[in-house]
């Protein structure tokens, strides 16, 4: 993967509302094009919209549309049209021949945000998988703006060194990605394995909800925090500890968007492996988002893809401190009566969540009293270090230990016990 270069193109952004679709909504995913078109180091000159009752087949928009697009890019010298959803093949070169000017749909501008982020070998590995699928049906007419200067939007990543490369050379490297993924979803599995009597949970949410931000606050940790779109696509996992001495971990996976590209979805299976085999849930949510439901709707749509569909969730409501009126926040409590309500940065709910965190995780711990030989060290210590012991009694040389444990806890105590154990 070549260096990325800080280019600034020029960009005008492109979106179309079909029937059915509101001015807001269509506003709302503009402005989202044009902060992911930020993120990626455009300079966004003009956002242009049209209402149309069906796509065209061939170039998208309207000829009208088209004509108008041409004109823009000689009077603004524009370097790049972006457009706010995925572009056939055909429809992509179509436009690139009559507006002569780069053109990419949002999937890609995701994907170069991507590539732009990776930083881990196995974030790297994912993004160029996703990148040649993406990039395989689209090879013809592919590369015919190579004036544009190398690391300049759209063509970061492994499209660089694959100017002159067909279609068998990119298949051949994509099943070679493909394994490399698999070694990697092996050793994930055993580190899996290797933490199988612990909890965990994982963070999942819309991209720059606050998840990483929460993640430190919970576990007094330091990974990485920008108020930037996909800061995070490697996974972090950190461990929170509780007063009675359970304990569960908790990962951070990368951000969720609308219209995500399958490719991503397929390729980062490994990552979102740590959300597919967590035993609890808990979706951030930026409340200060006018359109927040609708991010709530993307999550879920990328859960389903993913087929997470059944698993205890927690809706945590992040940046309460930034709603204005206190009607809002009532209205959002009635609405939501199942949420925590919280700020990660402030600090504010975080015990209330933890609270909810230990219920789902543990369920309700069982209280036992047990009578070990004093003689028998070993056993009574794991009895302090595996549940919160209320009271103690010694007598006749045996102890006598009152203690709460989760239920889980519980079992393989009276599995371990030997006969000189009672449990009463």
């Amino acid at each position: 993967m070549t260096t990325v270069k800080n280019l600034k193109e020029n960009a005008v952004l492109v979106g179309v509302a079909l029937q059915g679709t509101t001015r807001e909504e269509l506003n709302s995913s503009l402005e989202e094009l044009k902060q992911l078109s930020i993120t990626a180091g455009a300079n966004v000159i003009e956002v242009i919209s049209q209402n149309l009752t069906s796509l065209n087949p061939s170039t998208y928009i309207g000829k009208g549309k088209v004509e108008e697009l041409t004109t823009l890019v000689e009077d603004k010298k524009v370097q790049l049209m972006i457009f706010d959803d995925e572009l056939s093949p055909a429809q992509a070169s179509n436009l690139e021949n009559k507006i002569k000017c780069a053109i990419i749909d949002r999937t890609g501008l995701i994907l170069d945000i991507f590539a732009l982020h990776a930083r881990s070998r196995e974030s790297k590995i994912q993004v160029e998988l996703a990148q040649l699928k993406y990039m395989l049906p689209r090879l013809r007419g592919q590369w015919t703006h190579l004036e544009r200067q190398e690391g300049a939007i759209g063509t970061r990543g492994p499209g660089e060194t694959q100017l002159e490369t067909d279609r068998r050379a990119i298949r051949i490297k994509i099943s070679k990605l493909e394994k490399d993924l698999d070694k990697i979803d092996s050793q994930r599995s055993v580190q899996r394995a290797g933490r199988s009597n612990l909890k965990m949970a994982s963070l999942i949410g819309y991209t720059n909800a606050g998840k990483s931000t929460l993640l430190n606050a919970l576990t007094g940790s330091d990974a990485l925090v920008e108020n930037q779109l996909f800061a995070t696509l490697d996974t972090t996992v950190r461990r929170i500890d509780f007063e009675n001495k359970s304990e569960i971990l908790l990962s951070d996976t990368v951000g969720f968007i609308k219209k995500l590209p399958h490719e991503l979805v397929a390729s980062f299976r490994s990552t979102f492996s740590e959300a597919i085999e967590a035993d609890l849930l808990l979706h951030v949510i930026d409340t200060s988002q006018p359109n927040f439901e609708q991010q709530m709707e993307a999550v879920t749509s990328v859960l389903h893809e993913i087929k997470i569909t059944d698993k205890p969730t927690i809706q945590v409501f992040n940046k309460v401190d930034m709603i204005d009126s206190d009607g809002m926040k009532e209205a959002l409590q009635k609405n939501y009566p199942d949420g925590v309500f919280i700020s990660a940065s402030n600090k504010i709910g975080l015990d209330e969540l933890l609270v909810k965190i230990k219920e789902i995780a543990f369920g309700s711990y069982v209280r036992k009293t047990i009578s070990i030989p004093l003689s028998d060290g070993k056993f009574i210590a794991s009895i302090y270090n595996i549940g919160t012991v209320l009271n103690r009694v010694e007598a006749n040389g045996s102890v006598e230990l009152t203690f709460e444990a989760p239920p889980e806890i519980i079992s393989k105590i009276m599995k371990s016990m030997d006969n000189s154990v009672e449990l009463l």
